[in-house]
């Protein structure tokens, strides 16, 4: 495990790794180690934490382990409603604030690295969603398809479109928003930031990919196995939910609402199937998030597929953990 750490204006300790590395426990060790020291508070960094009734894709924590050490940003909006990477960095800077303020320690947990990256270095200065563009670009896309819409940014924004996939839906739309509002491309709006300091990170990350790769095929069948397709569909039934939404877009949950929609046989055959998509979704998520964390200077890994990780990742904490105040 590496040791340096540069200073930080965040006084908080952070803990991130890709999916199904432990990161659950590994904080709640942590907790428990400091406490006598210093009580700490999770600060969860995740995009599909926020969302209330989707407890079993989420792997969200169980209301046991959420009472032992204080949670936030879990819970706190509806399956409709929208979470953005600027509105997760003004809550988390209010809350570590008013952690630290309270004498206790901010500990930043999670897999949603486009939150930990807009907290650490800032966010651009965007134009706001426009509904009646958005609405205008589902239609176009419903009539003429995803390939016209990334022809049409490939003509009005080169740089975005050569940076995006042809089949990143989302990012494609979102780009010919801003410019469909602005005039301007999406990449204009992006800015070189000045180099600072962030606050220890400790990165959970397999030394054996496929030490990784059967623990996300265990957990997805675990999650099958505790009700994750009577949770989508629950989902679906409440009206007022498609599948379009950033909420059903979470790993797990797009790939049990396509087979339920699609009316694949019941039993074993429409868990089989979700078991290989989800599964393969999860493995190219975990895939990103460590190329992201790969990419951060400054970070303390730790094998998570080491059989002393969790004792790796407390002695890390006790070592940071003074100089956070």
């Amino acid at each position: 495990m590496t040791t340096t750490t540069p200073p930080s204006t965040l006084a908080c300790l952070c803990l991130a790794g890709p999916t199904a590395s432990g990161k659950t426990g590994a904080a709640l060790a942590i907790a428990q180690a400091l406490a006598g020291e210093r009580p700490v508070e999770i600060v969860s960094v995740d995009s599909a934490l926020v969302y209330r009734g989707m407890d079993i894709g989420t792997a969200k924590p169980t209301p046991e382990e959420r009472a032992l050490v204080p949670h936030h940003l879990i819970d706190i909006i509806e399956p409709f409603e929208a979470y953005s990477a600027a509105l997760f960095v003004g809550d988390a800077q209010r809350l570590i604030s008013e952690i630290t303020a309270r004498g206790n320690l901010p500990l930043l947990v999670g897999g949603t690295m486009l939150y930990f990256k807009a907290l650490f270095e800032g966010l651009d200065a965007m134009p706001a969603a426009d509904r009646g563009v958005r609405a205008a670009l589902a239609e176009q896309l419903e009539r003429q398809g995803l390939p016209a819409l990334y022809r049409e940014l490939q003509r009005v924004d080169a740089i975005t479109a050569a940076r995006l996939k042809p089949a990143d839906q989302q990012r494609i739309q979102r780009a010919l928003e801003v410019f469909r509002v602005s005039g301007q491309p999406i990449s204009s709006f992006h800015s070189e930031k000045p180099a600072q300091a962030v606050p220890p990170l400790i990165s959970l990350e397999p030394l054996d990919r496929a030490w990784l790769h059967r623990r996300i095929e265990q957990r997805f069948a675990a999650m099958l196995d505790a009700g994750l397709l009577d949770e989508v569909r629950a989902l679906g039934e409440r009206g007022d939910l498609h599948p379009d939404m950033p909420s059903m877009r979470c790993v797990g949950y797009r790939q049990s609402w396509e087979a339920l929609e699609h009316e694949y046989e019941h039993g074993e055959h429409l868990r089989a199937v979700v078991q290989e998509t989800g599964s393969a979704a999860t493995r190219q998520l975990a895939k990103r998030q460590l190329t992201w964390l790969r990419g951060m200077a400054g970070r303390h890994t730790v094998a998570c597929d080491a059989e002393d990780a969790t004792a790796q990742v407390v002695a890390l904490a006790r070592q940071l953990a003074p100089a956070l105040r």
